[in-house]
């Protein structure tokens, strides 16, 4: 590793002890901006990186709320306001056992850059709690988000910070805190996004996320001379991000053979197609985060404690959560005959198996290219809750691959060196150079 970096990241790390998943997403950008950081003295000079990777606001707080019993449960709600350069703060909630500081803190990072790339007016931010829907009523639900939304509403608003969904917030949670919120400010503006199509919603809005990253992996596969249809997909999760890939994969010809949970994955030779791929949303809406139910319904294959990359697929697509696919992963996809991957979740692939990508230039792209479908389409729900106006299915969509063009076509601008597309460098310097001469701009903010 470069001298300079090794300064910075132990300069980083020192501040912010126990932070791995936030180190690991830092490494990723600054290894593949280095060289631009280091060859512009006015980047340097204004200490850029040094300030990217501090968030402008980092809001924790306690967040109370009754159980069906009557008992008082205590859950800890965070929002990290991570960059403003490019317009208000926008990304998701994630409610989620597993959210803690540092993953919240690695998301916001990324967002900043994914939202750099989709070309729209927006900033970076991330927040969540540590709660879990699992095994909880609806009431129960709206307790927790009610009084969730009773202490973020002082944080947020249509042109300060837009929260969206994310892992354990769907379309029940966003009508839940945009209720309290529109209680408690006595007023009906477009503060979060991923709301119900008749209360200020965009059409595809559910489906934008796998269907953007569909259409990114459409144009790798033109990059190579290929298309998708015909050819084999492993996809893992199985919510809202998987059920619009697996979707418009089908759409355009491909099958998908896998889906996955918690509990392990399904292997379903016969593709995930018609009345399956709409089961999907019914394990989802279940709360139970279990996928051997399909199996089951369907009579595919079972493999409890395992991952959908042992099987033999022409390309993967990891749809669920972060450092899900390790290098021992990346390298059984190759052997086997794999020749593409497109990371959909947020860091969704180990350094280790990224570097092993990149290293033996394998075709693959990142997540905050690939999946910046979702947050585009959130912009574009912005942009229409700002005019009063609702576009059809076919005006978002058409917008929808037009963004995600422009953000391949950043990608190959950036990341191109002979006949190897390193999309990797390409999305990290894109986002980062448009970030970085807005922060120049508005001074030491």
């Amino acid at each position: 590793m470069n001298a300079g970096i090794d300064i910075f990241m132990e300069g980083l790390k020192a501040r912010t002890p126990g932070e791995a998943e936030f180190h690991q997403a830092v490494l990723e950008v600054v290894e593949s901006v280095w060289d631009v950081y280091d060859a512009n003295p006015r980047y340097k000079q204004a200490k850029i990186l040094e300030r990217m990777v501090e968030p402008e606001r980092t809001i924790m707080f306690r967040v109370p709320w009754s159980n069906d019993k009557g008992e008082v449960e205590i859950n800890r709600g965070y929002r990290v306001e991570f960059n403003s350069a490019l317009g208000p703060y926008k990304g998701g909630l994630r409610f989620h056992k597993s959210v803690t500081l540092s993953i919240l803190k690695f998301l916001g990072f990324e967002q900043t850059f994914k939202n750099s790339l989709t070309t729209l007016p927006m900033g970076g931010g991330k927040g969540g709690s540590d709660f879990s829907a699992k095994g909880r009523s609806d009431n129960e639900i709206m307790r927790f988000c009610q009084s969730f939304m009773t202490e973020l509403f002082r944080h947020i608003g249509p042109n300060t910070d837009v929260p969206a969904g994310d892992i354990g917030v769907g379309g029940r949670e966003i009508g839940f805190l945009f209720g309290q919120y529109k209680r408690i400010r006595n007023e009906f503006t477009g503060v979060l996004t991923g709301k119900g199509l008749g209360w200020g919603g965009s059409l595809i809005r559910p489906e934008a996320t796998g269907f953007g990253a569909v259409y990114f992996v459409e144009h790798m596969l033109k990059e190579m001379g290929k298309e998708v249809k015909g050819k084999t997909f492993a996809v893992s999760g199985f919510g809202n991000v998987a059920w619009g890939a697996i979707t418009k994969i089908n759409e355009l010809g491909g099958k998908v053979v896998t889906i996955s949970g918690p509990d392990g994955y399904i292997y379903d030779p016969a593709g995930i197609s018609g009345r399956k791929v709409e089961y999907l949303l019914e394990l989802r809406e279940s709360n139970n985060d279990v996928v051997a139910p399909y199996a089951e319904e369907f009579g595919a294959k079972f493999f409890p404690d395992a991952k959908p990359w042992e099987t033999k697929v022409d390309i993967a697509m990891p749809c669920a959560t972060q450092n899900e696919l390790n290098e021992a992963d990346a390298r059984k996809l190759i052997s086997n005959g794999c020749f593409l991957v497109a990371e959909v979740s947020n860091m969704g692939c180990t350094s280790d198996a990224v570097n092993y990508f990149v290293n033996n230039k394998f075709t693959f792209a990142p997540g905050k290219a690939v999946n910046a479908g979702g947050v585009a389409v959130s912009g574009l729900e912005m942009s229409q809750n700002s005019m009063r106006y609702n576009w059809t299915t076919e005006e978002v969509d058409k917008r929808l691959h037009l963004i995600m063009q422009d953000i391949h076509d950043t990608c190959t601008k950036h990341g191109k060196a002979g006949n190897y597309i390193n999309y990797v460098k390409g999305a990290n310097v894109g986002g980062f150079v448009k970030v970085a001469e807005a922060m120049l701009a508005q001074g030491l903010v």
